[in-house]
């Protein structure tokens, strides 16, 4: 059995573009062939996708780290590197996907193919072919590939379903589940039986179905995280209508009804506003039978219609399905978090910082790490490129100013350079 498991943390990393090269012809009876050195392959992006029979993140327990391949290097007579194949990670309906650093909502994945580029592979590098022009007719600058993008993400399921079945511990929702579904959960007559929730999918006719939740029992402070009170009640936000099991042996099921709704609304107002259907269960007992009149009357002056149920001997459950099927034909749809696609707050790529580290300079910005990264610092006219790169983003005029002096080190990414005046 495949253990349920409702949060993952990631690191997803895609593809570095390949690299094009520095390349000319080399033909029998022609001197001076032209440049002909191709570009790289673009690198694979990594994907999220909603897939149809997943119902837990537990696929991503053991692995932490997602890497696409990178491109392939581009190779003469013009011939272009391959490009790498997307990675797609599989996750369930329901996935919300979360900045791991900055806690930002990237995606929120709902329905079933559904799709989310998270890491875009960085494109491939241009060879030498791409930079001849009329003065230049042999160019010797390339680029190597454009570095991929890594992210970490926090992962966070929340079920979809048709119908949230909730209550205290022992109520009872676990054998409802089972009574009218296909469901097989655990069921024990002691409290915290559950301790995931269950899916099952019950046949109303020929032609409709509906998909319910057993969400564990909720106990007070539930929405503070006392006990495992965050880790359930998420499985409630996504449902549209709550069938509330009253456990009919309990010694105050009106402060139980009571005691689950204040949770539900404390840990998200819209919660409170659900349609919700109120059924008192174990009407087969007779300490059950004697005192359910009073029981009702007083449901009914706080303003519930109760139904009365036994889900271990059969008695009304599917009346009860019926009954919250009516409600959630008029409840509203579930909204997604956001839209997809999703758009990150963009950072200007040509701002910069520089910055004093130690006896050097820190260049810190997105373009001119890129620029670096992408370098062939072995040819003169890439090293030059470069320069010009530095100038036109005013790198240059704002390191004098700092006061850099002949000799010093310049730290840009990863590379090392030697400041010349």
């Amino acid at each position: 059995m495949t253990t349920f498991l409702d949060l993952a943390h990631i690191h997803v990393r895609s593809g570095k573009g390949g690299d094009g090269i520095v390349h000319f012809r080399r033909e029998k009876f022609v001197p001076r062939g032209g440049p002909d050195g191709g570009d790289g392959g673009r690198g694979g992006d990594v994907v999220l996708q909603v897939t149809e029979h997943l119902n837990t993140l537990y696929s991503l327990q053991n692995q932490k780290l997602y890497a696409a391949d990178d491109g392939g290097k581009a190779g003469g007579n013009n011939r272009y590197g391959p490009s790498a194949d997307e990675l797609v990670i599989p996750v369930p309906a329901g996935t919300i996907v979360y900045h791991a650093d900055s806690n930002e909502v990237l995606g929120d994945l709902i329905s079933t193919g559904q799709r989310l580029v998270i890491a875009q592979g960085g494109r491939g590098g241009r060879g030498n072919a791409r930079f001849k022009n009329s003065r230049n007719q042999a160019p010797r600058v390339a680029e190597k590939g454009e570095p991929g993008e890594e992210i970490s993400l926090r992962l966070e399921l929340k079920l979809i379903a048709d119908i949230g079945i909730v209550g205290v511990p022992n109520a009872g929702k676990s054998t409802f589940l089972a009574a009218v579904t296909n469901a097989k959960p655990k069921i024990a007559d002691y409290p915290f039986t559950t301790l995931q929730p269950n899916l099952g999918v019950a046949n109303l006719d020929e032609d409709n179905t509906l998909v319910l939740a057993d969400i564990p029992g909720l106990i007070e402070g539930a929405h503070l995280g006392v006990g495992l009170g965050h880790d359930f009640l998420r499985h409630v936000q996504r449902t549209r209508v709550l069938i509330h099991l009253l456990d009919g042996l309990a010694e105050d099921p009106i402060a139980d009804l009571s005691q689950i709704n204040t949770e539900l609304a404390l840990f998200d107002a819209d919660m409170a506003n659900k349609p919700q259907v109120v059924a008192i269960n174990k009407i087969d007992l007779p300490d059950v039978q004697a005192w359910l009149p009073d029981l009702e009357e007083a449901l009914e002056e706080r303003g519930y219609k109760p139904m009365t149920i036994s889900a271990v001997a059969g008695t009304n459950v599917r009346q009860l399905l019926y009954k919250a099927a009516e409600l959630l034909a008029d409840a509203p749809e579930i909204a997604p978090i956001a839209e997809l696609p999703i758009y990150r707050q963009e950072v200007d790529p040509n701002e910069f910082s520089v910055a004093k580290e130690f006896e050097s300079w820190r260049v810190s910005g997105v373009a001119i790490e890129r620029a670096a990264a992408m370098t062939y610092w072995e040819y003169d006219q890439s090293v030059r490129r470069f320069q010009r790169i530095l100038e036109t983003l005013g790198i240059d005029e704002a390191l004098r100013e700092a006061g850099v002096r002949e000799g010093d080190t310049i730290l840009i990414g990863d590379h090392e350079l030697e400041w010349e005046d």
